[in-house]
């Protein structure tokens, strides 16, 4: 919710320690693959790119592997991600 999303992006510490935590799984799908896990993680990590702050800092935070078409490729043919 709102209150939950101002109370992570209040703090550096406290973004990115929720940061630091999906970043941590994003490399744990690099060893088994999830689509279902890796779509809550972008849905996660869209939800931060609502705030000011969270938007800004997740430039420089965000996960390479995102980015990757190759790792991205399994959504899809998710038929729910188009």
């Amino acid at each position: 919710d709102d209150m939950g999303l101002q109370y992570v992006c209040a703090t550096a510490e406290r973004f990115f320690a929720v940061s630091n935590v999906l970043n941590t799984m994003v490399g744990g799908l690099a060893k088994e693959p999830s689509v279902r896990l890796l779509k809550h993680m972008i849905r996660c990590y869209l939800r931060l790119s609502e705030n000011v702050r969270g938007r800004e800092a997740l430039r420089h935070c965000l996960p390479a592997q995102l980015t990757d078409p190759a790792f991205t490729k399994c959504l899809q043919d998710d038929n729910s991600t188009r």
